[in-house]
């Protein structure tokens, strides 16, 4: 076997070209066994293909071919055998190439897959690049819209605020510069002045001092008896709302009956009598204060 794989590719191809039909004249099997080696050379596809194997069948031929009475048996056995080997090699050749064409085949299928794959990826993480940018700038501008709508409404509450104080400052000075002109009014059209006064979380308050009774008792004095007159003016010109009397003495009844002695001068000046609610209140010092008279805002 080594002898023979050393043979020239000359020597093959020299053999591959010998006529089978120079064997084929005295035994009909030395013909079936060429013409199935010319069928092996006259396929486009074979003829290439196991060209040692085929050699050794035609050589066997060949052998077949000239071979003695005596040796005809053996030699036409191995004759059959060599060209059952030569074709049985061109099927594996042919069965290698196809798989080979198949595994080039498949891999190229698999290398095309892969470039989708791949190509499918890019896409699909290009998307969800865009898209997640698309979010981080939506997200971005509804930030900037929610800091602009907070800077506007803190800017119209600051704006509504100093309206508001502005309003609220100019009201409380036209409402103390009415009760200004109104008292003024008051004391002209009365000819008495009114009690002292000022403003606090009730109301406005006129205070009547502590002489404005006598010590223990419950009647006005002439003094208070005036400012009560001047205080009905200014209830009735410029002061229309609820009034509260709250008088004091060291005995609760005395306190009670100074309130409704007050507000009994003020009906009797012309105040409506339903606007009052009078309380008497006990106080161990009257000296500061006597009554006062409480006008809700």
């Amino acid at each position: 076997m080594k002898t023979a794989l050393r043979l020239s590719p000359l020597l093959l191809a020299a053999g591959l070209a010998l006529s089978p039909l120079a064997f084929a004249a005295e035994d009909p099997a030395v013909a079936q066994l060429t013409q199935r080696l010319m069928a092996i050379q006259a396929n486009p596809d074979t003829n290439e293909l196991a060209a040692f194997e085929r050699l050794q069948a035609q050589q066997a031929i060949a052998t077949l071919a000239n071979a003695k009475r005596r040796d005809l048996d053996q030699a036409r056995y191995l004759a059959d055998r060599r060209v059952d080997i030569a074709e049985t090699s061109v099927r594996a050749a042919l069965a290698k190439r196809e798989l080979a064409q198949l595994e080039r085949t498949r891999s190229d299928l698999l290398i095309e897959a892969s470039r989708r794959d791949a190509q499918r990826a890019r896409q699909e993480s290009e998307r969800l690049r865009v898209q997640a940018q698309i979010q981080a700038e939506e997200s971005e501008r509804l930030r900037l819209a929610a800091e602009s709508e907070a800077l506007a409404r803190q800017d119209a509450e600051t704006a509504l605020t100093s309206v508001a104080g502005k309003q609220t400052a100019r009201l409380s000075a036209a409402q103390q510069n009415a009760a200004k002109l109104a008292r003024e009014e008051a004391e002209l059209v009365s000819g008495n002045k009114l009690p002292g006064s000022k403003f606090d979380s009730r109301g406005e308050v006129f205070t009547f001092p502590g002489d404005a009774f006598a010590s223990g008792k419950g009647a006005l004095s002439g003094g208070a008896k005036g400012q009560a007159q001047a205080l009905a003016e200014y209830l009735n010109i410029g002061k229309k709302g609820r009034v509260r009397i709250e008088a004091y003495d060291a005995a609760a009844g005395v306190g009670q009956q100074r309130a409704e002695a007050l507000r009994d001068a003020l009906v009797g000046a012309g105040v409506s009598a339903s606007r009052f609610q009078v309380a008497g209140k006990k106080a161990a010092a009257t000296k500061a204060r006597s009554a006062e008279v409480i006008i809700a805002p």
